[in-house]
């Protein structure tokens, strides 16, 4: 260790002292503190006396020093390298990220970005020779979590997992990936906070926070605590020191359900907005806490329940619910997702300041993660899922939403843009995605055929005459966005 590292260890250990046993090997009476399983540290006992004694704090720089290294040679051999050829639009490029591995039998835990659209995934196990072929078991976009499979193998190092719940903000914990195709990159930090919700769209999740490491090639890592538990999958960085894990308890319970054939949420249908102190005092109910409705989904459980715009919900299935800030709505998205669909709740409700109870029947989540139609003549279109209908401001949830066009295809000549609704393909109505696989399919040989299109508020007819479509180029990892106001991309 060097000077400058031993001297900022020290400094944190004379901040953290409380937290590890006393010098003499007795406990502080605030916390009892597990010793270190034999099993983990091949020799406990320092061979040589540390450099520094004198300052009184070596004995603390020895004991969390041999911890940090007991535990990452138990967990580094459960860290995998995942490597996988993607294709977004017309361009296939390599995406590299680390994973856990779960069980024994080849389950691998990682994150959804690692291996969204990937047409070959391919993991390097520490200890074991070559790559070996991966097969994505399920994705959830909305946790930012994947499952992976490779052949079981009596060599698999399964890690051990903790809980999340049992985190504190500022403990040690470890972070461990290979950033930057760094393989068994272990770095050192607290936990700086827990419930963050970065108001990215479609993720539900409550992260933790931490300033250990999470760089680009770390997403699907653990975070380990001094215990050598994982009690996080890290998903994603925004600049240095500030990093965000998505909590253990979140991970596993994703890894069941998509074992079982997949995640399956509840879904109200509003569209909220945060109820601050200064909006409940101009709506005349200063001391109440909830979230406001912004709209309401046709069709949806909570149109069928009798809410309406400007509704201040106050209480869902007996919960109080409390949002002062964008960030806060994702507590109440995460109490509606957490029940099965079919169940029928109460809300309770303010309208024009008098309490009101409603009660919804909870319906499955749309999609959000749109199924996608790659075509021979340059471009690709996507369902319509609620999240683009309402996204785009479609005249309708009927047709085929236009995702990509190729720069030089047949497409591109003929006028068709991103954004466009494919309505019909000839005489052939485009009213969904299969409808669309259909007509496109009755075309195929032909040498020229007309697309009608809307766009906006017009309705255009296009001719699209076959040829050539430029070959894949280019490589490269595209960024997903961050929240709102920040530079926060996935590792």
């Amino acid at each position: 260790m060097t000077p400058i590292a031993r001297c900022r260890l020290l400094v944190a250990l004379a901040l953290v002292s409380a937290w590890l046993p006393a010098c003499d090997g007795g406990p502080p009476p605030s916390r009892a503190v597990a010793p270190i399983s034999p099993a983990l540290v091949a020799d406990p006992e320092p061979t040589t006396t540390p450099a520094g004694a004198a300052d009184g704090l070596a004995p603390l720089d020895a004991r969390l020093e041999d911890r940090v290294i007991a535990i990452s040679q138990r967990v580094t051999p459960s860290v995998v390298h995942i490597e996988a050829i993607v294709k977004r639009d017309d361009r296939r490029s390599e995406v590299t990220g680390s994973g856990v591995i779960a069980n024994a039998d080849g389950r691998i835990l990682t994150n959804y970005h690692v291996v969204e659209k990937a047409e070959k995934v391919q993991v390097v196990v520490p200890g074991i020779a070559g790559k070996l072929p991966a097969r994505i078991v399920g994705l959830d976009k909305q946790t930012d979590l994947a499952l992976l499979r490779i052949e079981p193998r009596p060599d698999l190092a399964p890690a051990r997992f903790g809980s999340a719940d049992s985190v504190r903000v500022g403990q040690w914990v470890l972070a461990v990936g290979n950033p930057y195709g760094l393989d068994g990159t272990v770095s050192l930090g607290i936990v700086s906070a827990k419930g963050r919700n970065l108001g990215i769209p479609e993720l539900i999740n409550d992260f933790i926070q931490t300033d250990a490491m999470i760089d680009r090639g770390s997403s699907g890592g653990p975070l380990v605590d001094l215990d050598g538990r994982v009690v996080g999958i890290n998903s994603r960085g925004q600049g240095r020191g500030i990093g965000f894990t998505i909590p253990i308890d979140t991970a596993l319970q994703v890894m069941r359900d998509l074992e079982a054939g997949g995640v399956e949420r509840s879904w109200l249908g509003v569209a909220l907005q945060p109820l601050d102190r200064e909006l409940a005092a101009y709506f005349d109910v200063p001391d109440a806490t909830g979230v406001v409705v912004n709209s309401v989904a046709e069709g949806s459980p909570a149109e069928r329940a009798g809410l309406r715009t400007g509704d201040i919900l106050t209480r869902f299935a007996g919960e109080p619910i409390a949002a002062e800030k964008t960030e806060d709505l994702g507590q109440f998205q995460r109490l509606v997702a957490s029940f099965e669909p079919g169940r029928s709740v109460d809300i309770e409700l303010l309208r024009d300041r008098r309490p009101l109870t409603r009660s919804a029947e909870l319906a499955a989540a749309p999609k959000v993660d749109p199924e996608e139609v790659e075509t021979e003549v340059g471009f690709h279109v996507q369902e319509i899922t609620d999240a683009t209908f309402r996204a785009e401001r479609l005249r309708s949830r009927a047709g085929a939403y236009v995702s990509f066009v190729a720069s030089g295809s047949p497409a591109a000549e003929a006028g068709l843009d991103v954004g466009d609704v494919v309505r019909k393909i000839e005489n052939v109505a485009v009213e969904d995605l299969a409808s669309f696989r259909e007509a496109i399919a009755q075309v195929h040989s032909a040498s020229r055929f007309l697309i009608t299109v809307e766009r906006g508020e017009e309705t255009l007819f296009l001719l699209l005459r076959p040829g050539a479509v430029p070959p894949d180029e280019g490589t490269g990892e595209p960024e997903l966005p961050g929240p709102p106001g920040a530079a926060a991309h996935p590792r």
